[in-house]
């Protein structure tokens, strides 16, 4: 019997023959909603690889409706969770419902099979596949149909907002045609740093431990903790992210909370062109709160407001 190399609770084992115990996101369901208001299927966005995402669309639209486009990036230390389990598949049933936004929700490699940067390059990978859609010729019939390319988002939890920022930083360097990406949401992200600032001195040891196992078992081979994709303040080309607005979602309890404050006030100070950042802190709450209790009142004032930003400029056009 292998033994334990590394346990990173409560998220997984690695042993000693290489084998890897997923104790979380485990738990994969099909497409479907019980609630009967969102529509949604999987659809292959990069064969050679076998990855495929899966889509949302509200139920009961028009057949030419043009919706906002959200390309969701599914958290998990880039090592644990799918697009496919059942608390990233309930989440965004509930979030396209209340938004009414087309979404793609990527599924990517995850490590130590895969590391980094295998996680960026599959998410790039699906955001392409999707601009492919831009004219209304690609592989899939919603998306050409029903997608508004001039209104964009990218949106992820945790190690899915590290992710969606990076997306940004690559949409801002390669220009998609006819791609626009009007915001960008990060909640609760996993963004951290050599140097303590604010709360994180005052973190427990194991919580710590926690969050840098998972960035060198992602990332076996980089520099470190002030690696430009893990203190991404120290990126060159970080004010150069490509969105007109920003939403970053903090929890109060959460080790991880200052780096999101620090992110935005780095954002405006290195001269970020975009118009509008935001940030909210859910109080009495600790990381991806949200996905665990969602059932809970700060998990859906959360839903609302990120809800609310991705349809704000249509409903301000209504006024």
């Amino acid at each position: 019997m292998s033994e334990i190399a590394q346990e990173l609770l409560p998220m997984l084992r690695v042993y000693n023959d290489g084998r890897v115990e997923r104790l979380l996101g485990t738990h994969v369901v099909p497409p479907g909603d019980p609630k009967g208001m969102v529509q949604s299927r999987d659809v292959v966005y990069a064969p050679e690889a076998n990855l495929s995402s899966r889509l949302y669309l509200p139920k009961n639209i028009n057949p030419d409706q043009k919706l906002p486009l959200l390309l969701y990036i599914h958290g998990g230390g880039f090592c644990v969770e799918t697009a496919f389990s059942s608390t990233y598949h309930n989440y965004l049933n509930t979030l396209v419902a209340q938004a009414n936004v087309l979404a793609v929700s990527v599924d990517y490699r995850t490590a130590p099979e895969h590391p980094l940067p295998i996680a960026y390059d599959d998410s790039w990978t699906a955001t392409k596949w999707v601009a492919s859609h831009v004219d209304g010729n690609g592989p899939d019939e919603w998306l050409n149909s029903h997608a508004d390319f001039g209104k964009v988002f990218i949106a992820g939890d945790s190690s899915g907002a590290n992710i969606s920022h990076q997306m940004g930083l690559r949409h801002a360097q390669e220009k998609l045609s006819g791609f626009n990406v009007e915001g960008i949401v990060l909640v609760h992200p996993f963004f951290w740093g050599t140097q303590r600032i604010g709360c994180e001195a005052q973190q427990k040891k194991e919580r710590i431990e926690l969050i840098e196992g998972l960035w060198y078992l992602a990332n076996p081979t980089t520099s470190g903790f002030d690696d430009p994709l893990f203190n991404p303040v120290l990126d060159p080309k970080y004010a150069s992210l490509g969105c007109s607005r920003l939403l970053v979602l903090v929890a109060e309890k959460d080790p991880l909370r200052d780096r999101g404050y620090y992110y935005c006030e780095q954002l405006v100070r290195r001269g970020w062109k975009g118009r509008q950042l935001e940030i909210m802190e859910a109080k009495n709450e600790t990381h991806t709160f949200h996905l665990l209790f969602p059932d809970a009142d700060n998990a859906k004032s959360m839903l609302r407001r990120i809800a609310f930003f991705l349809k704000q400029e249509l409903l301000l056009a209504k006024i």
